[in-house]
C-alpha cells in the first residue's frame, strides 16, 4: 500500500464509482424511502412558521387581533412539535438502515477474504486486514447513519427552503442564492485535499494495527523481552503514533482557511438581506417588513441546512478513500472456486487413494517452480512418508495436497477425482491435516476439538483424546475439557498443542490424514506413544507424513525423497538406506 495521493487517485478511480456504493443501499430502498418522505414532510411542516411570523407581524399585530395570534403562534408551537416528532423518527430509521448496511458490507468482506487462496494471506499482514474490516468499515459508520442522514434532511431542507424564499419575494431570493455556487466551489475544493489525506490516514492506521498485532502477542512479547527489545519497539509505535497524528490533524484541518469563507458568507448574509431590503424600499414596489423578517428568519432555516450540506459532501469525499480500501479487498480474484457441477462423494464411498500426475507449481510467475513434474501414485490405506532437504518443496506438496494452492499444471486426484472438480465439502472430510504449526482457537478445548465436528459428543472427544495421547494432561487440568487454551493455545506447549489438532483431526474421520511434522514438537517417549496409537488409527486409512526427522517414517510403505521440486528417490527404508543417495545422505546427517 503506498500513500502516495496519485497512485490512491488510481485506485479509488479503479474499485469505487457512485454506482457500486449505491448499490449497497440498493436492498434498503422502501426503507429509504419511507424515511426520504418523513424527511420531506418534516421541511414543509417547518417551513409554515416563517409564513406564519410574517402574518403575525403584518396582520395579527398591526390589528391587534388577539385570537388570530393565538392561533399563528399555536401554528408555529404545533409545526415545530410535528418537525421535531417526524425528525426523531426519521433519525431512528435511518441509523437501524445504515447500520445494516455495515453489517452487509463487512459480512461480505469477511466471506470474501475467506475464499481467497493462502498466497493472498501469506503475502498480507495480519493487521492489514483487521485494519480494513475493522478500521476502515468503522470510518464509512458516520457515513451510513449520521451522514446519510443528514445528506437526506439538509437536501430537503435547502431545496424546501429555497423555494419558499422564492415564493416569498423573488427579489431577495435572487440576492440570497447568488452566494451558492462560490460556497459549493470552495466546499469540492476542500474535499479533494482532505480525501487524499484520509487514504494515507488510514493506510498508517493499518501499520499500527500490524504492529500492535505482532508485538503485542505472547510470541511478541517473549521475543521482545528475551532480545531486549522493548524500548525499540516502543520507539518504532511511536513514530508511527506520531505520524498518524499529524496525518489527523492535516486531514480534518486542510483547507480550514478556505472552508472559513464560507462560514463568514453565510454569516453576513442577514446583514445583506437587510440593505437590500432598504434599497427595494425606495423603488415602488417595496418589501414589507414581514417580508424581510420572514425572509431573515427563512435563511436562518436555509443556512444551517446548507452548511450541513456542504459539509457532508466534503465528509462523503473522505469516505472514498475508505471505500477504496474495502471495495480493493473485495475485488481481490478469488483463485480456489468450487465448480457448479462439482462432484460429491458420500463419506461410505471414500477409498481414500491419491494420484499426483505430472504435478508443476510455483509461487508466483518469473520465481522458478516449487514443486515439478511430480508423479505418484498412492495406494488407498497406505503409509507414504515424503522427505526431502530444506525448500526441497515437500511443504508446497502438502499445501497442493489441502488445495490451498491449485496447480499450475498436472492434477492431483482422489479417488480418481480432479481436486478442482471436487465439492469443498467433499474435500474437506477426505482429507485431514495436522500442520508443523497447529492453530487453536481462543476458546475452550471441547470447543477446538468440535470444530471439526459441532455434533460431537464428548465420548467421542475423549476417545479422539486419547488417541492422540492428549487425554490424561486434559484431565488433570481444574476446568478439563472446559479449559480455556489462551490466544493461539499459548496455554499448552508446543506438544500439547500438536495433540490437540491432531485430536480434532481425528474427529473428522478422514480417510486420508496428511501430517505436515506433526510429531516435531515431540518428546521421544510421547512420539513413539502417539506413533503407536496413529498405527492403529490409520488402518484402513491413508496417511502421507511430511517430516525432517527421519526415526518417524522408518516403518512407512513408501518413502519419497524430494530435492529441488522433483522426486529424486522413492522405496522403503531400507532399500533407499543401502542405496547410498539422498536418503542416505539424510540419514547420515540426522
Amino acid at each position: 500500500m503506498t500513500d502516495d495521493p496519485e497512485t490512491y487517485g488510481d485506485l479509488a478511480a479503479r474499485h469505487v464509482s457512485l454506482r457500486r456504493v449505491l448499490q449497497l443501499f440498493a436492498p434498503y430502498r422502501a426503507r429509504i424511502g419511507g424515511v426520504v418522505a418523513l424527511m420531506i414532510l418534516s421541511s414543509a411542516i417547518g417551513l409554515a412558521g416563517p409564513f406564519l411570523l410574517r402574518a403575525i407581524i403584518d396582520v395579527a399585530l398591526p390589528l391587534q387581533d388577539l385570537s388570530l395570534l393565538l392561533w399563528l403562534a399555536g401554528g408555529m408551537i404545533a409545526a415545530a412539535l410535528a418537525s421535531a416528532g417526524i425528525g426523531a423518527l426519521q433519525v431512528v430509521l435511518s441509523t437501524r438502515i445504515g447500520q445494516a448496511i455495515l453489517h452487509d458490507l463487512r459480512v461480505r468482506l469477511y466471506a470474501h477474504l475467506q475464499t481467497l487462496s493462502l498466497r493472498f494471506f501469506t503475502g498480507t499482514r495480519t493487521g492489514e486486514v483487521q485494519s480494513r474490516i475493522a478500521g476502515d468499515i468503522a470510518g464509512l459508520q458516520s457515513l451510513m447513519t449520521e451522514t446519510a442522514n443528514e445528506l437526506g434532511r439538509s437536501l430537503s431542507a435547502v431545496v424546501m427552503t429555497a423555494v419558499a424564499i422564492v415564493v416569498l419575494d423573488w427579489r431577495l431570493a435572487l440576492f440570497v442564492l447568488l452566494i451558492v455556487p462560490g460556497t459549493v466551489l470552495i466546499s469540492a475544493r476542500v474535499a479533494r485535499l482532505r480525501e487524499a489525506l484520509t487514504f494515507q490516514q488510514q493506510a498508517r492506521a493499518a501499520d499500527m494495527s500490524a504492529a500492535v498485532e505482532q508485538t503485542l502477542s505472547a510470541p511478541g512479547i517473549i521475543l521482545a523481552r528475551t532480545m531486549g527489545r522493548g524500548s525499540f519497539l516502543t520507539q518504532h509505535f511511536a513514530r508511527i503514533s506520531r505520524d498518524l497524528a499529524q496525518l489527523e490533524v492535516r486531514s480534518h484541518t486542510a483547507g480550514e482557511w478556505q472552508w472559513s469563507l464560507i462560514g463568514f458568507a453565510l454569516a453576513t448574509l442577514p446583514a445583506l438581506t437587510l440593505v437590500a431590503g432598504g434599497l427595494l424600499m425606495q423603488t415602488g414596489n417595496p418589501a414589507s417588513i414581514g417580508t424581510l423578517v420572514a425572509m431573515i428568519a427563512l435563511q436562518e432555516q436555509l443556512l444551517w441546512p446548507l452548511e450541513q450540506l456542504l459539509e457532508v459532501g466534503r465528509d462523503t469525499r473522505k469516505t472514498r478513500a475508505l471505500f477504496a480500501r474495502v471495495f480493493e479487498y473485495m475485488d481481490k480474484p478469488v483463485e480456489i472456486t468450487e465448480r457448479t457441477d462439482a462432484v460429491t462423494i458420500p463419506r461410505a464411498d471414500m477409498r481414500g487413494e491419491v494420484e499426483l500426475d505430472h504435478v508443476q507449481f510455483a509461487y508466483a510467475k518469473g520465481h522458478g517452480p516449487a514443486v515439478q513434474e511430480v508423479r505418484l501414485t498412492i495406494p488407498a490405506g497406505s503409509h507414504v512418508a515424503i522427505v526431502g532437504p530444506t525448500g526441497s518443496g515437500k511443504t508446497t506438496l502438502g499445501y497442493l495436497l489441502a488445495r490451498l494452492y491449485d496447480v499450475d499444471g498436472g492434477a492431483i486426484r482422489f479417488d480418481g477425482v480432479d481436486l478442482r472438480d471436487l465439492s469443498f465439502d467433499t474435500l474437506s472430510r477426505m482429507l485431514g491435516v495436522v500442520s508443523q504449526e497447529p492453530y487453536l482457537l481462543n476458546a475452550s478445548v471441547a470447543e477446538n476439538l468440535r470444530f471439526a465436528h459441532p455434533e460431537a459428543t464428548m465420548a467421542e472427544l475423549i476417545a479422539a483424546a486419547k488417541v492422540s495421547q492428549i487425554h490424561d494432561h486434559i484431565a488433570a487440568l481444574p476446568a478439563g475439557y472446559e479449559t480455556l487454551v489462551g490466544e493461539g493455545g499459548s496455554r499448552f506447549s508446543g506438544g500439547e498443542r500438536q495433540r490437540l489438532a491432531l485430536a480434532r483431526t481425528i474427529l473428522r474421520d478422514p480417510p486420508i490424514l496428511l501430517l505436515d511434522e506433526a510429531t516435531s514438537a515431540l518428546d521421544t517417549r510421547t512420539e513413539r506413544a502417539m506413533s503407536q496409537a496413529l498405527d492403529r488409527l490409520s488402518k484402513g486409512r491413508t496417511t502421507i507424513t511430511i517430516a525432517h526427522r527421519l526415526s518417524t517414517i522408518r516403518e512407512a510403505d513408501l518413502i519419497v525423497v524430494m530435492q529441488n521440486g522433483r522426486v529424486v528417490e522413492t522405496g522403503t527404508h531400507a532399500a533407499l538406506a543401502a542405496k547410498g543417495g539422498v536418503y542416505a545422505g539424510l540419514l547420515a546427517g540426522a
